[in-house]
C-alpha cells in the first residue's frame, strides 16, 4: 500500500513538472527588460524567449515575432532549445511508461517486471528534470553576469523572467517525482528477494535456521493436511492401545480354561463311577 501511495505521488509530481518544463519552453518570459539608468522608460516591456522575441506596451498592445532563421541564433539559445525539448519529450515517454508499471493499473498484471516498468518511467523522469535544469541554470548565470558587468549598456541588461522560475520548479518536480518512483521500484524488488516481513524457521517452506530461503528438496505441507494426519496417528494409537488392553484381560481366563485345577467339569474323572 506504501508503495502504490509513492507511485503515485512520484507520478503526480513527474506529470506537474511536465507541464511545468512546456509552458517555460513555449513562453517567451526568459528574459525582461530591466528599468535602469537611462532605461527608466516602462511604456514599453521587451521580453526574450527561446522561440519568439516580444514587446508589451502599456497601451495593452502585444507584439510578438519568432526568429527568422535558427542557424542565426547563438549557440547557447539552440542548446536550450534541444534540451528543452527532449526533456519535454522524456517526460510524455516517463509517464506513458510509469502508468503501465504503477500498481494502481490492470497493465501488466501479475508479472515479475512491472515494478521495473515504474522504475524505468522514474528515471526518464529524473533524466527530463536534469536536462531542463541545465538551460535554466545557464540562462540564469548568464543574465546575473550580464546584469552586474558595468561594460554593457542599461538598454541592454535584462531581468529573470518568469519562465525561468518556472522551469526551476518544473525540473525539481520532475526529478522528486522520478526519484519516488525508483523508490517505490526498488522496495518492490527488496521485498520479491525477501526483504519484507520474516517468518521463523519453516514458514512456509521448511528451509532451515534461515527460514526465509525456500529448499527445492523439500514439499510444501499444508498446516491442515498436517492436523489430519496427526488426528488420524493419533486414533490409531489409541485403537492399539484398546486392542492390547482388551488382550490382556482375555489372557486369565483362557489360562482358568485350560488348568484342571481350576476347571472342575474338565478335570472330572468319569472312570471312578465303573
Amino acid at each position: 500500500m506504501a508503495n502504490a501511495a509513492l507511485e503515485l505521488m512520484g507520478f503526480f509530481l513527474g506529470l506537474l513538472g511536465m507541464l511545468g518544463t512546456l509552458v517555460s519552453t513555449l513562453l517567451p518570459y526568459w528574459r525582461m527588460s530591466a528599468h535602469i539608468g537611462s532605461n527608466i522608460v516602462t511604456a514599453v516591456t521587451n521580453m526574450k524567449g527561446l522561440w519568439m522575441e516580444c514587446v508589451y506596451q502599456s497601451t495593452g498592445a502585444f507584439q510578438c515575432e519568432t526568429y527568422n532563421s535558427m542557424l542565426a541564433l547563438s549557440s547557447d539559445l539552440q542548446a536550450s532549445r534541444a534540451l528543452m525539448v527532449v526533456s519535454v519529450v522524456l517526460s510524455i515517454l516517463a509517464i506513458a511508461i510509469s502508468t503501465v508499471g504503477m500498481q494502481c493499473t490492470v497493465c501488466m498484471e501479475g508479472t515479475a517486471v512491472k515494478s521495473r516498468v515504474a522504475g524505468t518511467g522514474g528515471c526518464l523522469f529524473l533524466t527530463a528534470g536534469f536536462l531542463a535544469l541545465i538551460p535554466v541554470s545557464w540562462t540564469t548565470h548568464e543574465v546575473v553576469h550580464n546584469f552586474y558587468q558595468p561594460a554593457v549598456p542599461s538598454s541592454m541588461k535584462y531581468e529573470l523572467g518568469e519562465c525561468l522560475y518556472v522551469g526551476l520548479a518544473a525540473a525539481m518536480l520532475s526529478m522528486l517525482g522520478g526519484g519516488l518512483l525508483c523508490v517505490s521500484c526498488c522496495e518492490m524488488q527488496d521485498r520479491g528477494h525477501g526483504g519484507g516481513r520474516r517468518h521463523g524457521a519453516g514458514y512456509p517452506y521448511p528451509g532451515g535456521p534461515t527460514g526465509g530461503a525456500r529448499n527445492s528438496s523439500h514439499t510444501y505441507r499444508s498446516p491442515t493436511l498436517q492436523m489430519a494426519a496427526s488426528a488420524a496417528a493419533k486414533a490409531t494409537t489409541l485403537a492399539r492401545s484398546h486392542t492390547s488392553t482388551t488382550t490382556q484381560s482375555s489372557s486369565p481366563a483362557q489360562g482358568a480354561k485350560n488348568n484342571p485345577r481350576h476347571n472342575p467339569v474338565a478335570g472330572y474323572d468319569v472312570t471312578g463311577y465303573v
